[in-house]
């Protein structure tokens, strides 16, 4: 069992853990207030590349929860340090929302869809069969293949959506080619999480809904993980994975319930 006391950092997936959609999920409020009243170090890493820190901000003050822009990191930030560290003002065409379109442009990246050094495909409304066609040609002619995250599906209201692995997969068939994905489990998005938390991976603990993204990211990181059954993931899941959480909660609300019992 973690004791979440003598935990210094948080790394929160968002999706299936803090809300589905634009509802919030039962026991967010309780465990965001637990970790500013401890004053807790604490990150929401998203693999969602649609929207901004400031607009993530803004959602999570909709649903009544405030958290500071400096708290968000997502997987088109990660995304965008990745081709500035490989190849500094690179030319891409890129499938998304604004959030990877922001950050691309942030790290000096230029649009291009004519010859781009690299296709980057993240999750947006601008996916079509003409984009993708668009991508599956330039890929052809020699540009890199880049997704923002290896997410298959993620919860929404009323279910799930296609996520960005998913987008991708038809680009993969029709080229032959293998696209490198950026968020959430690689190892670079971890070590910036808790670079920017000032934490050890053993003072640390990993928050999320899926067994193939936050649980692996974080045991591989060398965290103590906690997997939350509010997302896409169910207990009988847990049998297809050879690995296992630290802890297996409803929710995340049962953190704060657990770390306030550990200290009575």
């Amino acid at each position: 069992m973690i004791n979440f006391n003598e935990k210094k950092g948080f790394i929160c997936d968002m999706d299936g853990v803090i809300y589905h959609g634009n509802i919030i999920l039962p026991g967010a409020e309780q465990f965001v207030e637990w970790l500013q009243t401890e004053k807790k170090e604490y990150l929401f890493l998203t693999n969602n590349s649609g929207c901004t820190p400031r607009e993530l901000r803004q959602k999570l003050a909709r649903m009544g929860l405030d958290v500071p822009e400096e708290h968000f990191y997502t997987s088109a930030l990660a995304t965008a340090a990745f081709l500035r560290e490989q190849a500094p003002g690179c030319s891409v065409y890129a499938i998304g929302e604004a959030g990877l379109l922001n950050a691309l442009y942030d790290a000096g990246i230029t649009m291009n869809d004519v010859n781009p050094d690299y296709v980057v495909v993240g999750e947006g409304k601008s996916y079509s069969l003409d984009t993708l066609t668009k991508a599956t040609n330039l890929v052809l002619g020699g540009a890199r293949l880049i997704g923002a995250n290896s997410d298959i599906s993620g919860p929404i209201e009323s279910g799930i959506a296609p996520a960005c692995r998913a987008l991708v997969a038809p680009i993969e068939m029709a080229t032959g080619k293998q696209a490198y994905f950026c968020g959430k489990p690689n190892p670079l998005m971890m070590r910036t999480g808790l670079r920017m938390l000032g934490c050890h991976s053993a003072e640390a603990v990993m928050v999320g809904d899926r067994m193939d993204t936050d649980v692996i990211s974080g045991l591989e990181s060398g965290m103590s993980t906690v997997l939350v059954l509010s997302g896409v993931t169910s207990r009988d899941d847990l049998l297809t994975y050879a690995y296992r959480p630290t802890e297996v909660l409803s929710g995340v609300g049962d953190i704060a319930a657990s770390a306030r019992a550990q200290k009575a």
